[in-house]
């Protein structure tokens, strides 16, 4: 019997013929890394709308990029990520809703995803719930991962939008009162 049949995470680091081939991970260990993945996509939406934004950095690779597909914004390398994120306004609630996430392994220690995302977001917010508001981006997001040392990370993100307005920023009245 052909062993490599039933390798798992951890067996193949030792193996580099492996790399390459997710085809020879054993179903456990394609279902771990294709998880890890989706929680990695999870995590940095909910460390940007729930905990410090700039800390979304050490989800990527030291040489991590952030992009647009439309435009010319490009943010590459773990620093200039987490500049770019803890500037973002101190008032701003935002909620992120993701769906459809589809993560297919390219090897052993490589992937990609598709995902569909919705954006909630004002500026000004002082506090308490507001009243509904239409989303101000729908769009998807295209990933690649890699493992690095044990560790699935993104290493690159681009950014498609479909629907895109600005960020409304409430008065501050408005953001009293809830409105």
């Amino acid at each position: 019997m052909d062993t490599t049949d039933a390798l798992g995470p951890r067996d193949r680091r030792d193996r580099p013929e492996l790399l390459g081939r997710p085809e020879l991970l054993e179903p456990v260990g394609r279902l771990i890394a294709e998880r890890a993945c989706e929680r990695l996509i999870v995590e940095f939406v909910q460390t940007l709308d729930l905990g410090e934004p700039g800390d979304v950095a050490k989800l990527f690779t030291p040489d991590g990029v952030w992009e647009w597909a439309e435009g010319d914004r490009r943010i590459e390398g773990r620093d200039a990520l987490r500049a770019y994120f803890a500037g973002r306004p101190a008032d701003r609630l935002s909620r992120r809703m993701c769906t459809n996430i589809l993560v297919t392994l390219t090897s052993a220690s490589t992937a990609t995803a598709s995902t569909y995302f919705t954006t909630y977001r004002v500026d000004g917010h002082t506090g308490g719930m507001l009243p509904p508001r239409l989303p101000v981006q729908v769009g998807r997001y295209e990933d690649t991962f890699r493992e690095v040392d044990g560790r699935w990370l993104l290493t690159a993100r681009e950014l498609f939008l479909d629907f895109a307005g600005p960020t409304e920023r409430l008065s501050p009245a408005d953001a009293r009162a809830g409105a």
